[in-house]
């Protein structure tokens, strides 16, 4: 519905400026089946890594950026506790889970669940892999977010984004981690 009504407005817009609609119209068609595309490819996971070595090094870099986002959090969460937050140290996490974030999807290829070895990373994820991607796609642009929100250094806005992004976190969490013990 949004694509036919931009694809209107803009030939609405080219053609009162005199330019062909038509090249607008097909551009917009294969923009919107490339979405398409994008779409379904993410509905399964990537294939699995060619060797077991190259599995548990995803594995390895999963659970290490797990880890930072983990530690990120922590110190997030223990500056906005304190009487005088550090929004230096704010800004740094933050930045740091929104890098990361970026990463978490290319963590979960197929082969590196609990079948390869000791992972928080749970089978539903590779069984409802379509739900577990919309999870992870929900934590990233609430990262983004919050990475624009601390840096511009409004406590009142830290708080209520950091809040946004615990919940995305706890709605994967929730259904695709089980407790790890270190």
């Amino acid at each position: 519905m949004r694509i036919a009504v931009l694809t209107a407005l803009a030939s609405v817009s080219l053609v009162a400026c005199g330019q062909n609609a038509t090249s607008t119209n097909n551009e917009v068609a294969e923009n919107s089946a490339n979405s398409v595309e994008a779409t379904e490819s993410a509905a399964t996971p990537a294939p699995a890594p060619a060797t077991k070595e190259e599995a548990m090094k995803v594995m390895h870099e999963r659970h290490e950026g797990m880890e930072q986002i983990g530690k990120s959090t922590k110190t997030i969460k223990r500056a906005l506790d304190s009487s005088s937050p550090d929004m230096a140290e704010i800004q740094k996490a933050a930045a740091t889970i929104a890098e990361l974030a970026a990463k978490s999807p290319n963590w979960f290829p197929q082969g590196t669940g609990p079948e390869l070895g000791k992972t928080g990373a749970k089978p539903e994820i590779w069984q409802n892999y379509p739900d577990f991607v919309a999870k992870d796609r929900e934590f990233g642009r609430a990262a983004q977010t919050f990475d624009a929100v601390a840096r511009s250094g409004d406590l009142s806005q830290i708080k209520a984004g950091f809040a946004d992004l615990g919940k995305t976190c706890k709605a994967c969490h929730d259904k695709y981690r089980s407790d790890m013990h270190h």
